[in-house]
């Protein structure tokens, strides 16, 4: 994802450069913030140019278990995460979820694979295949061996992840990619979103199915969370939640007015601008614009053939 990033801003660098929770630590790829009693919000930066995290992340600490939300884009990145659980909650991660399959959200999951009392990993069978067929085993034995011995969330319905004093809800949707999981917090009025929400970042379509997202952005939404940890950008409020969903309703307008006019993702991507209010939000990648159009071009296109067959 890091080819052809386009960097901050000034004004999106200063807004970045102050925390809304308690800074427990502070790096030159991202800080942890904390968000609630035994709570920290990994926020990355890899605007800075420095790749080690990639996207957002977070650590849950309860009575008997750690649990750090995403795999992160290095298995230098993991192994940070885990040092920080250490510390701040006094023992190593002993949960590990990671909410798709992209690859700054999982590449790193390796660094949490010692030989020995690696953590209980949990994701989606459709997250497991994807990534369990690019691992080369030979050489890469603990990462294989993690991913093998994951278990899978459920996808009908939410599960509940038990760390003694303090109870998790992994919640699956649909949206950004195929399968896609929250972290959410009911108690503490906090959820991971995981790239179901972005804020300051342009979201990526690579793989969304732009109608699903809508509807889910809108459900997590409607869950009133004090605070939403995006999986790219900084943390989330009422009012940042309300920006993105304008965000994605105008990237809808757009996409639908170029499959109108007949228009290729090419032609609609390059006529297509953010609105003033996010003009500042970063491009991490010059083709996303062309991918959220060719998202809903394909999306629609799919539409007039299912209404058009007998």
């Amino acid at each position: 994802m890091s080819a052809g990033m386009a960097f901050a801003t000034p004004g999106v660098l200063r807004r970045w450069g102050t925390p809304r929770g308690a800074l427990a630590a502070d790096e030159p790829w991202g800080r942890l913030e904390e968000v609630g009693s035994g709570l920290w919000a990994l926020i990355s930066t890899p605007q800075t140019g420095d790749f080690t995290t990639i996207s957002n992340g977070g650590i849950v600490a309860g009575r008997r278990g750690v649990l750090i939300y995403e795999g992160t884009g290095s298995n230098e990145g993991a192994r940070w995460m885990a040092e920080q659980a250490r510390m701040l909650a006094g023992r190593g991660p002993t949960h590990v979820v990671i909410s798709h399959h992209h690859g700054d959200h999982t590449a790193g999951a390796g660094g949490f694979a010692p030989p020995e009392d690696a953590p209980n990993l949990r994701v989606t069978a459709a997250t497991r295949d994807r990534v369990a067929t690019g691992i080369d085993a030979a050489t890469e034995p603990d990462r294989a061996r993690l991913w093998a011995d994951a278990d899978l969330i459920d996808v009908d319905r939410p599960t509940e992840i038990d760390l003694g004093d303090r109870t998790v809800v992994v919640r699956p949707y649909l949206g950004h990619t195929e399968s896609d999981v929250t972290l959410d917090l009911p108690e503490d009025d906090v959820t991971w979103c995981g790239d179901l929400v972005w804020n300051g970042w342009f979201p990526n379509y690579t793989d969304a199915r732009p109608t699903r997202l809508s509807e889910t952005v809108r459900a997590i939404q409607g869950d009133g969370r004090k605070i939403y940890v995006p999986g790219h950008g900084p943390l989330s409020g009422a009012s940042e939640m309300t920006t993105y969903v304008s965000v994605i309703d105008h990237v809808e307008a757009a996409g639908r007015a170029a499959f109108a006019a007949g228009m290729s993702a090419e032609e609609a991507a390059a006529a297509y601008a953010l609105p003033d209010a996010v003009s500042d939000w970063v491009i991490f990648n010059p083709q996303f614009f062309e991918r959220a159009m060719r998202a809903w071009i394909r999306e629609l296109g799919e539409g007039r053939d299912l209404d058009a067959a007998p």
